[in-house]
């Protein structure tokens, strides 16, 4: 026979509210990312404004010496207006609202939105690549029939100036009467391909190419050039140069000089025009060295200049009421968002400091010095959790006099020498890159004798290791680093 009991167990576990949750996401934000999210607060909070400087703080001495009871905190607040209501006559706090107001006005101007001229009315139109190609078709002499298939190839175009459509397709678009003829579709997409810039309107890569070709101006290595668009491409892109050299009878130096030339022509014609803008990294911290000690400081082009209006956060403890809690729970999300801002930013500058005191070396010497670094030293050090660390890391980046890195990369797990001393990846990835650069052009160095070299100077690390660096240096492989020592002669000559 079943029995059923009910037992009552305690146990603890670790939840993080919703509040902390949105912080642990914002943490991990880069600081782009994050400045959008700020502004969206910004943008639809009352309570919230953004600092303007130095009129910032004119604003606070005013409102200072205008204000007897400045606002120490929401539940203080919330005790003392109410006091003030209950207590005082009317006529006192009204008299305190029109000084608050009055402090207000010590503040700058607010720009009306309406009719105003910004600078992005003076930045110049993106044109698109249709646009482009449609601005040149306007000023040749066609006829209405003629310019109108040539729109409708334009159109069809991909992005990087490629036409996938098939043409015997564009035939029920084109939009004419009577309908048009495949031979005068193929008529329009030559008209269209002689258009700037040279290799639009192709249909694969070797018809690309193929419509570059005359900006060779040495006849040889043009035929050269389209010998091997037309029929070789394969060997073209593995940088295969003696076996070109056997199948166009010609001297490997020479196929590697129209190889050369034929690498500077562009398969991706349209992307001036279609491409999105390139994202640059904005550093979140900035290291120098300042009487040969190295500093590090908080860019201020990145940090959010907010701050709490506390004339409408005082006028509003002094009249809230049950209706108005949409407006206290703005208030509370407004002095969270500015203590969020705060955190954030001085969480990441102790990191970086941390990481600077632990990677001097780097800072002194470059990336052979770098030391093996973990997460939980300068968690450690800093005093917060493993996890922290890795999230303040992530997405952000320093701004070194070597260049702008990323806070991951001072990280990096110890490897032994045969002399019994650590040394990090990033110092070996360095180093390979260094043999590889010295290395010669005709004779590069395969990855086993990049290992072997490592090895003679105390490193010992498989090849495939070497291999996972190259890689990660974005390095070709010894096959197509190869170059024939004649390289750099004339082109073919009679």
């Amino acid at each position: 026979m079943m029995q059923m009991d009910v037992r009552t167990t305690q146990r603890q576990s670790q939840t993080l509210s919703p509040r902390l949750q949105h912080a642990v996401r914002l943490l991990q934000m880069s600081s782009l990312d994050f400045g959008t999210v700020v502004r969206d607060v910004l943008g639809r909070n009352p309570f919230l404004e953004a600092e303007e400087g130095a009129d910032g703080d004119e604003r606070e001495d005013a409102q200072d010496s205008m204000i007897d009871d400045p606002y120490e905190g929401p539940q203080d607040q919330d005790a003392a207006s109410h006091d003030a209501l209950d207590g005082a006559p009317e006529h006192a706090a009204s008299e305190s609202d029109r000084d608050l107001w009055l402090a207000d006005s010590f503040a700058p101007a607010r720009p009306a939105h309406d009719g105003d001229v910004s600078a992005l009315d003076f930045m110049v139109a993106d044109t698109s690549l249709s646009m482009h190609l449609h601005g040149q078709l306007s000023t040749m002499n066609l006829s209405e029939r003629d310019l109108t298939l040539a729109r409708a190839v334009v159109e069809s175009l991909d992005d990087d100036g490629y036409l996938r459509t098939p043409l015997n397709e564009l035939l029920a678009i084109a939009g004419v009467e009577p309908d048009a003829s495949l031979e005068e579709m193929q008529i329009a997409l030559k008209l269209v391909q002689s258009l700037d810039p040279a290799g639009v309107g192709a249909r694969d890569v070797a018809e690309c190419l193929a419509l570059q070709l005359g900006e060779i101006a040495c006849p040889l290595m043009r035929e050269m050039a389209r010998a091997i668009v037309s029929g070789h491409l394969d060997q073209l892109a593995a940088r295969d140069v003696p076996a070109l050299a056997r199948a166009l009878g010609k001297s490997p130096a020479d196929v590697e000089a129209v190889c050369d030339r034929i690498r500077r022509l562009d398969p991706r014609p349209g992307w001036r025009w279609s491409s999105p803008r390139v994202s640059y990294i904005v550093p979140d911290v900035i290291v120098r060295k300042d009487r040969g000690n190295w500093v590090v400081q908080l860019n201020a082009a990145i940090v959010p200049k907010v701050r709490v209006n506390e004339v409408y956060a005082q006028l509003f403890q002094r009249h809230r009421c049950a209706d108005n809690a949409e407006m206290g729970a703005q208030l509370q999300e407004a002095r969270w968002t500015q203590r969020n801002v705060e955190q954030r930013f001085s969480t990441i500058l102790d990191v970086a400091q941390a990481i600077v005191r632990r990677q001097r070396h780097f800072f002194e010497y470059g990336a052979m010095a770098m030391k093996p670094l973990g997460l939980r030293e300068i968690a450690e050090e800093v005093g917060v959790h493993e996890s922290t660390v890795s999230r303040v890391t992530n997405n952000k980046y320093m701004s070194t006099p070597s260049g702008v890195v990323e806070l991951k990369h001072f990280f990096s797990r110890a490897m032994v020498s045969a002399n019994g001393k650590e040394c990090s990846g990033t110092a070996i990835r360095g180093l390979v890159q260094d043999i590889i650069e010295a290395e010669s052009q005709e004779q590069p160095l395969s990855d086993a004798e990049i290992t072997r070299q490592l090895a003679r100077q105390g490193l010992t690390v498989a090849r495939r290791t070497v291999t996972k660096y190259r890689q990660m240096l974005k390095i070709d492989a010894v096959g197509r680093r190869r170059r024939h020592s004649t390289t750099e002669a004339s082109p073919p000559q009679h």
